[in-house]
């Protein structure tokens, strides 16, 4: 690849200190963090696609350089795929992610989810490259689990301590070290294929 300097959009420090860790070693890859002074982006997509492409054409705007944004649902079997697209606002505009880790929990004992089969999620990436010139490239990550019947572990943030994926004993996100979670998590998986696409140069 050549020398390519992005622009990371999120303005979530834990998500742009994730994507951070995952893209770094790219070799000939730059990162730069999202100017202080661009405005918020309104996430007025209706799929994940949509909101990651609102957010990196935006900064490339913004900035004049390739810009890499990334948007993540949580999908809940049980609620019908809730909370989706709004995951990050599931419990309210402004919601803490405490806020909205108990309304998952409340939501899940409401309908009566109480097994580990009644209560089967996955969360999706869509790892999402603007160019200048107009191009753009995205990939997308997956990772199937459940969510548990408590919070459990002090790391990562957002849903993490109630996500448990497949094949780890049982374990959430957040029990998990950093290199643990990336392995195998929905955003490392998306931004590990982005890191390849990113080989070929803009597609």
């Amino acid at each position: 690849m050549s020398d390519l300097t992005l622009v990371i959009a999120s303005a979530n420090v834990d998500k742009a200190a994730e994507i951070a860790d995952i893209l770094g070693a790219v070799p000939g890859l730059g990162l730069v963090p999202r100017p202080p002074d661009v405005p918020d982006v309104e996430e007025t997509g209706d799929t994940l696609e949509a909101n990651a492409r609102l957010k990196a054409r935006a900064l490339c705007q913004a900035t004049g350089l390739a810009a890499v944004a990334d948007d993540t649902g949580l999908e809940v079997d049980a609620l019908d795929g809730a909370p989706g697209v709004y995951s990050a606002r599931f419990a309210g505009e402004g919601a803490t992610y405490a806020d909205n880790v108990a309304k998952m929990l409340s939501e899940l004992a409401r309908v009566g989810a109480v097994t580990p089969d009644a209560r089967r999620a996955r969360f999706r990436s869509v790892a999402f490259v603007a160019y200048p010139d107009g191009s753009e490239l995205w990939v997308e990550g997956s990772v199937d689990g459940v969510i548990t019947s408590d919070a459990r572990g002090d790391g990562g943030f957002g849903y993490d301590p109630i996500f448990a994926p497949d094949g780890f004993d049982g374990r959430t996100f957040a029990e998990m070290t950093s290199g643990e979670k990336h392995a195998v998590s929905h955003r490392g998986r998306a931004f590990r294929a982005l890191a390849d696409r990113l080989a070929g140069g803009p597609a």
